[in-house]
């Protein structure tokens, strides 16, 4: 998983802790910490300049002689070899004395007999995208003159291995409170999602679950009148930030709730599905084509969120193609469940088809965030794609209760960890220890159930 830290600092305050003395909280947690990387360059000399014209180099049939506003008030002559540009189009600039990655200084020089003043950049070369096909185009507000590292926000991105047993550490939400125990820091204040009013609209469809070993707990909201379409800046940011491609506004909203929360969720073409919707086994058999565009056979082990005519989407792995969002989209129904982890992964592992839905609901979900999830996806497609959505959530079914006494036994402890804890440090407390916890993340859950210390 990746972890942006721009991302975690919208839930902490990060200005005392370097890179380094994070690597190492994250390790000390269990965390295996894989890479760290930077993403951007700081520096003045690269900046946002907009291209006034351009016309053919005299002496190189590939190349392009530019006029760039970079802010200063002097066009500059630069000479690119791009073609995905236009006139008015705004691009990355680095100016002469900017230093790339991998060490490479910018200088005015001559190409092919000509002067050029600087260098138009792609994504790759500013360390932003892998795309290197073209110049990285920026969007049309964005400021001629600024410096990039300002505009589009430079990044340090932790690549790290999540273990199994903690499921609640693939999120940045679930980062931000592990690192908060550690460090001792407090945890930024929150939205309370529950408590978001918006528009109502007619009465939703209908739920009905039939399979709820598969299904405990299922949510569904309607949301009519919505504009598919590129999403803001600052979610493709987030998205891109971490390795995400962004596809349209309303998938980019539930992909940045998964990777916030950890909650994955389902956007459904409310004019493609016919009836109400059924959480059932698949029959023996039966046909699903998927998102990825490949058709999959299914037996009834199989959990599927169902129409009256077919499957809609295989529960917790991926949706289906006969449902999914599109440009011309303009109704939807959002889903939000408690999948069990067994059914997830027994489907995805069959089929060997795994996502980051999948990876998340095979190892266990908070079953408290469920609604939340709903309810901040809904705040966010109302903010960027308009509509209206059902006052009131629809849910079917109750969400596990992952609460409960957690038991530390100080004698067993000491023999796992080969030191002595003293009463100070382990609690002025009869042995053995006992904490109620409101939450356990599953990880402590089965921990406990083993008879391990879960804390």
């Amino acid at each position: 998983m990746k972890v942006s830290l721009n991302w975690l600092s919208d839930h902490l305050d990060l200005s005392a802790l370097d890179t380094p003395r994070l690597s190492d909280l994250l390790t000390f947690a269990g965390v295996e910490v894989e890479e760290i990387t930077e993403r951007g360059v700081r520096s003045d000399r690269l900046v946002v300049g907009r291209v006034i014209s351009f016309v053919p180099h005299p002496n190189a049939d590939r190349l392009r002689l530019c006029q760039v506003d970079d802010g200063s008030g002097t066009p500059r002559q630069i000479v690119c070899g791009a073609k995905n540009f236009v006139e008015g189009d705004k691009v990355p600039v680095a100016l002469p004395g900017a230093v790339l990655p991998g060490g490479f200084e910018i200088k005015e020089s001559p190409l092919r007999g000509v002067l050029s003043q600087g260098m138009l950049c792609a994504g790759r070369e500013i360390g932003f995208s892998d795309d290197a096909d073209g110049l990285m185009i920026l969007p049309a507000d964005a400021p001629v003159g600024t410096p990039i590292h300002d505009y589009l926000e430079v990044d340090t991105i932790i690549e790290v291995e999540v273990t199994p047993n903690r499921p609640d550490w693939l999120s940045h939400l679930g980062m931000a409170r592990e690192l908060a125990a550690l460090a001792q820091l407090p945890l930024k204040g929150r939205l309370d999602y529950s408590a978001v009013t918006v528009p109502t609209a007619p009465a939703g469809s209908a739920v009905r679950l039939e399979d709820t070993a598969g299904c405990p707990f299922y949510t569904a909201r309607r949301i009519q009148g919505v504009k598919v379409g590129p999403s803001p800046a600052w979610l493709v940011r987030k998205l891109e930030s971490i390795g995400l491609r962004p596809i349209n506004n309303i998938v980019d909203i539930t992909n940045y709730v998964l990777m916030e929360m950890g909650q994955p969720l389902h956007a459904f073409d409310l004019a493609k599905l016919q009836g109400g919707i059924t959480v059932r086994g698949a029959a023996a058999g039966e046909s699903f084509t998927a998102l990825d565009g490949k058709t999959y056979t299914l037996t009834p082990a199989d959990l599927v969120i169902a129409d009256e005519a077919h499957a809609a989407a295989l529960a917790g792995v991926m949706g289906g193609e006969n449902s999914g969002v599109t440009e011309t989209t303009t109704d939807i129904l959002l889903e939000s469940a408690w999948f069990q982890p067994n059914r997830v992964r027994h489907t995805s592992r069959r089929l060997g088809l795994i996502s980051d839905s999948s990876y998340r609901f095979e190892r266990g979900t908070d079953p408290a965030q469920v609604a939340g999830a709903s309810e901040l996806a809904v705040r966010l497609i109302l903010e960027l794609a308009g509509g209206t959505a059902e006052h009131t959530l629809l849910t079917v079914g109750e969400p596990p209760v992952l609460t409960g006494q957690v038991t530390l036994d100080l004698p067993r402890a000491q023999r796992l960890l080969g030191t002595e804890i003293s009463e100070t440090r382990g609690g002025d407390r009869p042995r053995p220890w006992h904490r109620q916890y409101p939450r356990l993340h599953p990880g402590a859950v089965r921990a406990r159930q083993r008879g391990g210390c879960g804390l």
